[in-house]
């Protein structure tokens, strides 16, 4: 079941159950101290993000959405929501980014299953603080009723929706800034503009949420309908999400020369008949990051087609290969001039 037809149901649910009380509850709302503070709050519960934590229904100024795009997280079911404080509005920068103000808050959460069998495994949470981004992961508990703080992060064992049995890593607070650095600044990478969907975006403009549509929105194809867009927009759309967090100048593997950023154009820069600058054994003994025409020589699908730690790319963040990511840069570059 997807995440949007979860909520509805959630919704219904709760309502519901509103209409049977003689007397209904007063509001929720989120603590706005918990996020902007300096502590890191033990449950997730403590910051009143949802009306019903269990089926992730947000109280009011906690949005939903989605990305056209998604990180691939070993097939993982995403359900994220963005919170604004009250009082203040995101803006839409030059770059087709999101500026989000102190006292916003982003909201992860990886389930896996479908229906009475679907478990909560973890909730991660951005938080804009006054000295900057925090990052915090909460790992659910059996009972599926809160998550609790993870600082040390954590290993469950399930069963991925491909039949894969994996222990699957909750990273630790300092992991996250593996993926999320820039800079040596935490910072958002996934509610990119060019990633969202102009619908949703027009929404947020609409209600007042967003000052006006960012630049560039809704470039990246939807993931589900990738075989109707062009072949190079879904692999560089694949690229863009799932590696160029890192591959990219001012992030973790900038040393790599790699920059697979949707924007970048100069086909050196995104690896073609490039040679690599420390692969190592990662390499597997080829000696260039894009051969165009030959995936099977090109060190990108080499490392991708691999779940062998020091050689897999993504590094960390996933324990299986994604072979529908792996498909279209294989044919992406399958399909390059040589």
């Amino acid at each position: 079941m997807r995440h949007s037809a979860v909520l509805a149901a959630a919704a219904l649910a709760f309502a519901g159950a509103l209409s049977v009380q003689a007397t209904p509850p007063p509001p929720q709302y989120v603590n706005d101290k918990a996020i902007a503070g300096t502590g890191m709050p033990r449950l997730l519960s403590d910051y009143g993000f949802f009306a019903d934590l269990g089926a992730q229904v947000p109280v009011p100024h906690v949005y939903p959405y989605r990305l056209n795009t998604p990180l691939y997280s070993d097939g993982a079911d995403k359900l994220r929501f963005v919170y604004r404080a009250p009082g203040t509005q995101f803006r839409a920068d030059g770059e087709g980014l999101i500026d989000m103000p102190v006292g916003a808050a982003l909201i992860k959460t990886f389930a896996f299953g479908d229906g009475e069998s679907r478990r909560l495994i973890e909730t991660r949470v951005l938080l804009h603080r006054a000295d900057g981004w925090v990052a915090l992961p909460y790992l659910w508990n059996e009972e599926q009723t809160d998550a609790k703080l993870a600082v040390a992060g954590a290993r469950v064992d399930l069963t991925t929706p491909k039949g894969e049995a994996i222990s699957y890593r909750v990273p630790n607070k300092n992991q996250c800034k593996e993926c999320h650095g820039l800079e040596d600044a935490v910072v958002p990478i996934g509610p990119k503009a060019r990633n969202l969907s102009g619908e949703w975006l027009a929404q947020m403009v609409q209600a007042g949420h967003l000052d006006r549509l960012p630049e560039g929105a809704d470039q990246l194809p939807l993931w589900e309908a990738r075989e109707s867009a062009s072949l190079n927009a879904a692999a560089r759309a694949y690229l863009d999400v799932n590696c160029a967090h890192c591959h990219r100048p001012g992030a973790t593997a900038s040393n790599s020369g790699l920059d697979l950023r949707w924007e970048q154009q100069d086909p050196h820069a995104l690896g073609i008949g490039k040679r690599p600058v420390a692969a190592g054994r990662g390499a597997g003994g080829h000696l260039f990051d894009i051969v165009p025409g030959a995936p099977e020589k090109s060190i990108l699908t080499y490392r991708m087609a691999s779940s062998e730690p020091g050689v897999a790319m993504p590094e960390i963040g996933k324990e299986t290969v994604d072979e529908d990511g792996l498909d279209v840069v294989s044919r992406w570059i399958a399909e390059m001039t040589p």
